[in-house]
């Protein structure tokens, strides 16, 4: 890949990365069952893929907020790859959210209740902030750096690398990083992070559209 291979491939598909980018600005304005079931797409998309993700949350639809551990094995065996281990972290991360009074156990939601999640995340002041919460506390299982800026990404919240082994790999050839490994660390996502911010700006097109558009690039679809 070139710059200029990214750059004609950007523009072809400009229209349908900035359709996407606002279809995850209104998931944050649907509110908190919406974004705690995006918060389980990423805890489920770690080390598989987004397209089985999105299959695992269709099925489990409104469940996911109240369903047992056997009942989201039930929905997700024959379906996905970690189907025994998985549930066991949506249901820590939502009985600890819970504790944290950021989320109600109840769907659907009532009226004056689907705004916790939102309030706890409008709480954290800041761009690290927001993200070393749900990728450092043990309350939220399931999540590294990596689906953790994911997960803002999809809900909204802008400037977040989401990097995947397709988007290092690509950034790699593009020159823009020393080498084609993802980052094992905190202090490493952060510098590779930084490196495909000034990337971004040399080239003019925005971190979101740039992850999009590089991520399409690899695999031919536009998805989150």
């Amino acid at each position: 890949m070139t710059i200029s291979d990214l750059i004609t491939h950007y523009k072809s598909r400009k229209d349908e990365i900035r359709a996407r980018l606002a279809e995850f600005k209104e998931t944050w304005r649907q509110g908190d069952l919406a974004i705690f079931k995006e918060l389980c797409f990423c805890i489920l998309t770690a080390n598989t893929s987004a397209r089985m993700g999105i299959t695992c949350i269709e099925a489990a639809g409104d469940d996911i907020l109240t369903a047992d551990t056997d009942g989201i094995r039930n929905i997700l065996c024959g379906r996905y790859r970690f189907w025994k281990t998985r549930p066991d972290y949506i249901i820590h991360t939502r009985e600890y959210l819970k504790t944290e009074k950021a989320l109600t156990p109840v769907s659907p939601l009532p009226k004056g209740e689907g705004k916790l999640l939102k309030a706890k995340i409008e709480s954290l002041s800041g761009f690290h902030e927001r993200r070393d919460f749900f990728a450092d506390n043990p309350g939220i299982k399931g999540l590294g750096y990596k689906e953790a800026s994911h997960f803002l990404r999809n809900i909204g919240f802008e400037g977040y690398a989401i990097l995947d082994i397709h988007v290092v790999r690509l950034l790699h050839e593009l020159g823009v990083l020393p080498e084609a490994k993802r980052p094992a660390n905190k202090k490493q996502y952060v510098f590779m992070e930084e490196r495909m911010r000034e990337f971004s700006k040399e080239i003019n097109i925005g971190m979101d559209e740039l992850d999009l558009a590089l991520w399409s690039y690899r695999t031919g679809e536009i998805l989150k």
